[in-house]
């Protein structure tokens, strides 16, 4: 996928106000489609991202996250209040959420504060498109420009196999001592 950056973004403070966005570049996909990379989500995106957490369908996002919980039964607001800022790929001809990417300060150890989580999301019909990669990339860069001495942590599902080799082409590397039988454990060394 190429991104095409957008030129003389202003500094902004992330997290964004809710269902606040700003534009930050284009891309154009393998096969032409063209979308829109956002920072934030304004109240439809957050509506689409609600539906898609609901969608019973999509076995693999039922299977491998908590969207259900945390975003169909929970409240979108209640997940922001936590400093969260996400990033979403947006189709341009159709204005449907194809991607998400989400960061936020959480410590993966106790006694340390300079820890980040990361969590990313690509839905149906894109997945599988090719998007994810550049888009978490570009994402993840942009976000430690603005918290440039932090740690990134992701925590995926044993078996999502997808997602970790992502995170394993993005740098992050398995942390043994904090996976278990459920849950793989990875960080991103800077």
């Amino acid at each position: 996928m190429q991104i095409i950056s957008e030129k003389n973004l202003e500094k902004i403070s992330l997290p964004l106000p809710i269902y606040e966005t700003m534009h930050i570049a284009d891309a154009i996909g393998k096969d032409g489609e063209k979308f829109s990379l956002l920072v934030g989500l304004d109240k439809n995106l957050a509506l689409q991202l609600k539906t898609r957490s609901l969608d019973l369908n999509d076995i693999e996002l039922q299977k491998n996250t908590s969207d259900f919980k945390r975003f169909g039964v929970g409240s979108y607001e209640d997940w922001y209040k936590k400093n969260r800022t996400p990033f979403a790929l947006v189709h341009n001809d159709t204005g449907i959420l194809t991607t998400i990417i989400w960061f936020g300060p959480e410590p993966l150890i106790s006694d340390e504060n300079n820890w980040h989580t990361v969590a990313w999301r690509s839905y149906i019909p894109f997945r599988g498109k090719g998007l994810m990669k550049d888009f978490s990339n570009f994402a993840m860069n942009f976000y430690l420009k603005y918290f440039p001495n932090i740690h990134l942590w992701i925590s995926l599902k044993n078996g999502n196999i997808g997602s970790q080799e992502l995170a394993s082409r993005l740098g992050f590397q398995i942390l043994k001592e904090k996976s278990d039988d459920v849950s793989c454990v990875m960080v991103k060394n800077q």
